[in-house]
This record gives structure tokens, C-alpha cells and sequence, in this order.
């Protein structure tokens, strides 16, 4: 996600980046819990489960190291469209939504940088949702 930003530019990123731990099975936010923060996995793997109103929760996607997760936050939702859930341990940078809306009109060079990262990593991550919701679709279709 860093490679290739200059030390001044790292420095200039660093203050809005808090790493968390994720244990096993920890749930880092809810479907519908307010959009607050982008996440970056650094470390073991999440979980991104989508809860129909009809049904019991959907994996749609899995998050490993270098992957974006939470993404609501980063497109100005309200709330997570989906549920996070740790299901290998390991680490993860989160950055909050206003800070990264800060950080952007006060470093716009870099900010533009860091966007445009984030935004080809929430591409690669669309694109990987898509194939396993019509793998859940295929696979549950009924094929008499």
C-alpha cells in the first residue's frame, strides 16, 4: 500500500494511521454500524459477511494482507454495508474517515496519491466480491 511514497511523504501519512490487533473471531464492526474508519490488513485474515434480511450471513469477500476493508467509510456512507470478522489473527491500520478528508485538503499531492491506492485496492476488491457473490448465487441455485 506504501511502497513507493518518500520518507517525507510517509511522515506526512503516519499521524493518521493507528494499528489495532484483530484476535480470532473478533467482529471489527457491524452491518449497519456507522462508517467511521477505512481499514488496511496488515496481518491474518478478515472475513467480510453480508447479512440478508431473509437469511444468515453471507461470506462475500476475504480480506488478506495488503487488502482494504471498510471501505464505506472512504466513500462518504453512513453506515458498513457488510460485517468485518477476524478469522486468522494478526494486525491492521486504520485510518478515520474526517482524518483522511483532513489529511487530503492539507497534503493534496500525497493525498491524491494515497486515494488513488486506495481506490485500485477497493477496485481489485470489488471485482473479487462480484466473483464470490455469483459463486453463492450459482452454487445455491437449485439445478434440477
Amino acid at each position: 500500500m506504501f511502497q513507493g511514497f518518500t520518507p517525507e511523504q510517509i511522515t506526512e501519512i503516519y499521524p493518521i494511521l493507528d494499528q489495532i490487533p484483530c484476535e480470532q473471531d473478533a467482529v471489527i464492526f457491524q452491518q449497519g454500524q456507522f462508517a467511521d474508519y477505512l481499514y488496511i490488513l496488515e496481518e491474518g485474515e478478515v472475513v467480510i459477511q453480508y447479512k440478508p434480511y431473509d437469511g444468515p450471513p453471507l461470506v462475500v469477500a476475504r480480506i488478506h494482507p495488503g487488502g482494504v476493508f471498510g471501505w464505506s467509510a472512504a466513500l462518504g456512507r453512513e453506515a458498513y454495508t457488510s460485517a468485518a470478522v477476524v478469522t486468522q489473527p494478526g494486525e491492521a491500520i486504520c485510518i478515520r474517515k474526517d482524518s483522511l478528508q483532513k489529511f487530503c485538503s492539507q497534503h493534496p499531492e500525497t493525498g491524491k496519491i494515497l486515494l488513488d491506492r486506495l481506490a485500485s485496492l477497493i477496485s481489485e476488491r470489488l471485482n473479487s466480491t462480484h466473483r464470490e457473490v455469483l459463486n453463492i448465487l450459482t452454487n445455491g441455485v437449485d439445478k434440477k
